[in-house]
């Protein structure tokens, strides 16, 4: 398994605290290095031992935000796996993507935190892989099959639609001005019950909820693998 530079590195730890506390407050735009290694307290070589460009840096500081999100929803699913059920899975997902601003501004494409970044090779695969429609096209065949979603849809459309819901959701979460006027006293529950409108009834046995929830932790387990791995080697 790959290590992260800053469980090897007091160094690493405080040169990712900084950069995290720069680009919440100023955004990425116009943030150097330099800018980086002072904030930390260390000198600009420090930085370039564990990240060899900036981008490596705060790309790998937008991951661990994934990251962490996929350790927390593993957690959850762990502990009750009937959280795997659509109508609680996709609330817990729009619940763990705001309260981690980097997976947020990433799956909103938020142009003023990331600036360049937006658009970058290796944000455009984080957000393709663990944003919405990552999380669609690995949900819904395990949902399909195990009596969560109805079948009688194409699966690209009804993943579409889905996708749609749930990027609408992040939106409004954004207090997107389209949308801001437009307000609910519980969105959670609004989110869970335009799921189940989607999707239709979920009607699985305890074997289903079992095997949809072990199916969830395995692809989960494959992306952190996979994440832990893109953040620990040179680029």
């Amino acid at each position: 398994m790959a290590a992260l530079a800053e469980q090897e590195s007091g160094s690493a730890g405080r040169i990712l605290a900084a950069a995290r506390e720069l680009v919440l407050k100023r955004g990425v735009k116009g943030l150097t290095i330099a800018e980086i290694a002072e904030r930390a307290h260390v000198a600009k070589g420090t930085v370039y031992l564990h990240w060899s460009t900036r981008e490596d840096l705060l790309v790998g500081l937008f991951a661990r935000d994934f990251l962490a999100m996929l350790d927390e929803v593993g957690v959850v699913i762990a502990d009750d796996p009937d959280v795997c059920r659509p109508s609680r899975l996709l609330p817990l997902v729009v619940r763990t993507s705001v309260e981690r601003p980097f997976v947020h501004a990433l799956q909103t494409e938020d142009e003023d935190l990331l600036g360049a970044l937006t658009t970058h090779p290796r944000s455009t695969r984080l957000r393709e892989d663990l944003g919405p429609g990552g999380v669609m096209f690995a949900a819904l065949p395990v949902w399909r099959q195990h009596n969560l979603a109805r079948t009688d849809w194409p699966l690209d459309e009804q993943a579409y639609a889905l996708h749609a819901l749930l990027s609408g959701f992040l939106a409004v979460a954004t207090k997107h001005p389209v949308l801001s006027s437009v307000t609910v006293d519980d969105p959670i529950r609004v989110l869970a019950a335009a799921t189940t409108a989607l999707l239709g009834p979920e009607t699985p046995t305890p074997e289903d909820i079992r095997a949809t929830a072990d199916a969830a932790l395995a692809v989960m387990a494959a992306k952190r693998e996979a994440l832990l791995e893109s953040i620990g080697k040179p680029h």
